[in-house]
Parts: C-alpha cells; structure tokens; sequence
C-alpha cells in the first residue's frame, strides 16, 4: 500500500472516528439539573455625595444588622436640618394662633379704633354744618365747604373700616386661614422629617449579619449618590443556582428534595428547593451538555441544608438530582 494511499484513508477514516464519538456522548438524566454554588450579596449605596469620613470595617469583618460601616459628612445636612426645624416651629405657631382665634387685646383695641373714628366723623359734620351756616348768612365763601365735605367722607370711610375690623374680629378666624395654617405646618413637619432621613443617611449601616466582601471607597473620598460603597456576603448557607430542564418542571414545587453533588466533594449534600422561575429562558452553554444546550430551561434556587462544616467556594459547579423526580 502506498503512502499516498495511507494518507488519503488516514483523512476519511479520522474524521468519521471523531464524528462516531461525538455521537456517542452520553446525556445526562432529564431530572438532574446543573449549575453553581451562590451566597446572597448585598450592595450598600451612598445616598448623597458628602464625602467619606470614617470607615468603620475592612473586607473579611462579619458585621451584625444595625452597625454604622461607614460616616459621611453631615454639617451641611444639619445646617438645613436647623433651618427646618425653625420653619416649623414658625408654623406652629400660626396654626395655634389661627385655631386660638383673636385675642381680647385685638379686639379691645378694634373698638377703641372705631371710637375714635367716630369722634372724627362726629367733628368733621359739625365743622361742615357749621360752615354750610355761615355761607347761608353770607359771612363766608363756599370754597372751605369742598374741602370740609371731603373730610367728613374721610372720617366716614375709616369709620366703617373700624367697625368691619371688629366684626371680623368677633366671628373669629375663618376656616379657610385655618386650613391654610395647617397645611403650612404638615409642609414644614414634612420637610424637617426628610432631612432628618437625609441625615441618617449619612451613616451607612449592615442591614443583616454579614461579612464584609469589598469596600470600594476610601476616606475622604466623595461617591455620587446612588453609587456602592461596599459589599456584604450574607451569613447564611450558600445555595445552589441552576437551570431546570424543561421536561420535570411540571413536576417540581417549592420545598422538593433535592441531592446535591458539588465537584471536589465525593458525598452528596441535601438540598431543599425555594425558588423556581414561571418563565423559561434559554441554557447557558455552561449549564447542560452538547445535546441540551438548546433546550430550554428554568432557573431555580437551592438551598443547602447542611454543609456538614465545610466551606465552599461559589462558583464552583454543582449537580442537582430531585430523587422525587422520576424519567418518563
């Protein structure tokens, strides 16, 4: 046989050797589920821009709910926070002033007024009329009674404005200004109630028992509101993330038993299922072999009972079997 002809059979033959294996993969069981180990993480974000100054924890420090990880400056928030403070205690004070209606001193001093108005009224008619008499007799001109007439009205007129001063005085303040009152009070509580959130805000704290993953900030810095100033690892066990294939979903709920092999570990963990998506979405190349990649697939979560002690990495694969699952 010649070499040519070696060659020429080498080039057939190996290609359709590699094609048989491929062919020969062997598929997983359609109740086994596969994906990786994941812990809870939770991101801490500034709520305003004040820069940093002090930071309280370090990355690896396990940190309990409620404790301050991080203080930004406060002095401007305090200075508004003031400023607040004094609105509303101005608005208190013209509510109670409104609902207590006029005092006695207003309204002894309104009818005080409306006495004298009248004493004006009384004097400007007697100089008018006597006026008037004197040009009857022809011992003056009538050029003083225009002016004499434009007196009187005068004193008229704020004699009437005297007199519905009183009157108002005497009904009370109306329930209009009273409302308005009020509703200038609750602005001003409002107000003074946002600023102090803003000023707690100041202080970053752990919302659960945690470790501390990250810390991106330094002190002095100044983080755009919104942005993460660090991250904690929930102090709980880690759970297996996996893609359910779509021929069992049917058949899983909430609370199924599951076995869980982790690569690296030759015993089986139990498992518990809390959570499976509604939606299908499709596999990740990662998650399924050759031959499922184009099913599809849900994602559910699965908790880890007891991890016997160990730590365990996330991101590490894993294999997920619901032995009340059977193939059909």
């Amino acid at each position: 046989m010649t070499r040519k002809l070696i060659n020429v059979i080498l080039t057939v033959l190996i290609p359709a050797v590699v094609l048989g294996l491929a062919g020969c993969e062997v598929p997983l069981p359609q109740n086994v589920s596969m994906g990786t180990i994941e812990v809870d993480r939770i991101s801490l974000i500034a709520d305003n821009n004040e820069a940093i100054v002090e930071i309280r924890v370090t990355e690896g420090d396990v940190v309990s709910p409620g404790q301050v990880l991080v203080r930004q400056d406060a002095a401007r928030i305090m200075t508004s926070l003031k400023a607040a403070r004094a609105e509303l205690a101005f608005a208190r004070a013209r509510l109670t002033q409104a609902e207590a209606g006029p005092r006695v001193q207003d309204i002894d001093a309104a009818r005080a007024r409306v006495e004298a108005a009248v004493s004006d009224v009384e004097t400007s008619k007697l100089e008018l009329e006597r006026e008037r008499s004197l040009v009857e007799h022809q011992y003056a001109t009538p050029n003083q009674i225009d002016i004499l007439e434009g007196r009187y009205k005068s004193a008229m007129a704020r004699k009437d404005e005297a007199e519905a001063m009183v009157s108002q005085l005497l009904e009370g303040t109306r329930i209009e200004e009273i409302d308005a009152a009020r509703g200038n009070y609750d602005l001003a509580q409002a107000r003074v109630e946002e600023a102090e959130i803003t000023l707690q805000r100041t202080r970053i704290t752990a919302p659960v028992e945690g470790l501390v993953e990250s810390v991106i900030f330094e002190e002095g810095e100044r983080p755009s509101a919104g942005t993460i100033v660090l991250t904690i690892v929930r102090q709980k066990a880690p759970y297996a993330r996996v893609h359910v294939p779509e021929p069992i979903r049917t058949r899983l709920a909430v609370g199924a038993q599951a076995q869980i092999r982790i690569d690296g570990y030759d015993l089986a963990f139990d498992g518990r299922l809390r959570w499976i998506a509604h939606d299908a979405s499709y596999t990740p190349y990662f998650a399924l072999t050759q031959h499922d990649r184009s099913h599809l697939s849900y994602l559910a979560e699965v908790d880890l009972i007891d991890t016997r002690g160990l730590v365990i990495p996330t991101g590490i694969p894993v294999q997920v079997h619901f032995p009340g699952v059977e193939e059909q």
